[in-house]
């Protein structure tokens, strides 16, 4: 790909998205588009290109841009953030406030593999923590993904990646190759499009935010906007999840990590 052409796609996902494209990562320009161009009658990427630097339409910009920041996710994603979850944050977030309503969010959440991990946390063990209900909020910057996310229903292959057996029998229907998960987990999570470039007052106050494997696509100056809008929706007795190859330092001062602990990260001032 000529080097002007790749500016094209860099300027409109960093622009759109936060996203950070590199030369090398070019191959996946085409082949993540190709269902772009065929469902939009283009004929192949030199095509594309033009449409999108001459006046482009909006809905072929927003299809492109989905098509190149939908990642990979999985249920029980590392296990570690739900173990951490499940036996330091909950706890801690009931001795700071009591009994009532913990708020999660779950951001660019993608298929819905994270929010229905953390549901089917909460079911195994909610005897643990009488009176207080739980709120999961899942945004993403795709449509297309969310409705997926939505409807709940995954291949075989995507159940067995990281999935107990166990569980998924106890939380999912099967119908041939398609597992569907079961409304009781289904019915915990509320979805919602949302792009983490845009302010984030709408969302309210959270207990506890995810955004893991997320910040790994942004430059610096993006990530630091982010972490600190995300500051701004996080009660002071609150956690922030990272992925394991994540961290705020050097980034913002908003959060500090909580010691002893890869990937969790604390209000800075508590």
């Amino acid at each position: 790909m000529k080097v002007q052409d790749f500016e094209v796609y860099k300027n409109i996902l960093h622009q759109k998205s936060g996203l950070v494209i590199t030369p090398d990562k070019s191959y996946l320009l085409e082949s993540r588009l190709g269902p772009v161009n065929r469902d939009f009658g283009i004929p192949d990427m030199g095509a594309l290109t033009e449409k999108l630097r001459m006046n482009p339409d909006p809905k072929l910009v927003t299809a492109v841009v989905e098509a190149m920041t939908t990642n990979e996710t999985m249920f029980f994603r590392d296990q570690k953030p739900f173990d951490k979850f499940r036996d330091h944050v909950v706890p801690s977030i009931i001795k700071a406030k009591g009994p009532g309503t913990i708020r999660i969010w779950s951001a660019a959440c993608s298929s819905g593999q994270e929010p229905y991990t953390l549901g089917m946390t909460i079911k195994e063990n909610a005897a643990k923590w009488p009176g207080v209900s739980f709120e999961i909020y899942a945004t993403d910057l795709s449509q297309d993904i969310l409705n997926k996310a939505r409807e709940g229903k995954y291949s075989q292959f995507e159940v067995q990646r990281g999935m107990p057996i166990a569980m998924l029998i106890k939380y999912f229907n099967q119908t041939g190759e398609v597992w569907t998960i079961k409304d009781e987990i289904r019915n915990m999570v509320k979805y919602q499009m949302f792009n983490l470039l845009d302010p984030m007052d709408s969302m309210g106050m959270f207990d506890v935010i995810y955004c893991r494997n997320v910040l790994i696509y942004f430059d610096q100056s993006t990530k630091a906007k982010i972490l600190e809008k995300m500051a701004g929706r996080l009660h002071k007795h609150g956690f922030l999840f990272l992925g394991g190859a994540e961290t705020v330092l050097g980034i913002t001062q908003a959060f500090k990590p909580l010691e002893g602990e890869r990937g969790l990260y604390v209000p800075t001032g508590v």
